[in-house]
């Protein structure tokens, strides 16, 4: 991964968790745990995607709509766990 690449999915995670956030109400978990929040959620957006045989199409727009949908996931997978 090149040093481009990698500011790229930081940024795209940075992104989605921040969206995700604020789609799913109750706030967000501050720049650094969107970014944590984004990126986890783009590796399992990308898992959960590829599982179903969903393509998101290709470059920046298909990568951002992976990583919110997984990151809205595991948003709500989080709160889930915090309540029990």
């Amino acid at each position: 991964m090149t040093l481009t690449s990698l500011i790229w999915f930081l940024l795209i995670g940075l992104i989605a968790g921040w969206l995700a956030g604020r789609v799913m109400r109750g706030g967000g978990y501050g720049v650094v745990g969107d970014m944590i929040i984004g990126i986890i959620g783009s590796l399992l957006g990308g898992w959960l995607f590829g599982l179903l045989g969903i393509g998101a199409g290709g470059g920046l727009i298909g990568a951002l709509i992976t990583a919110f949908v997984g990151a809205v996931v595991l948003i709500f997978l989080l709160r889930l766990i915090r309540r029990a």
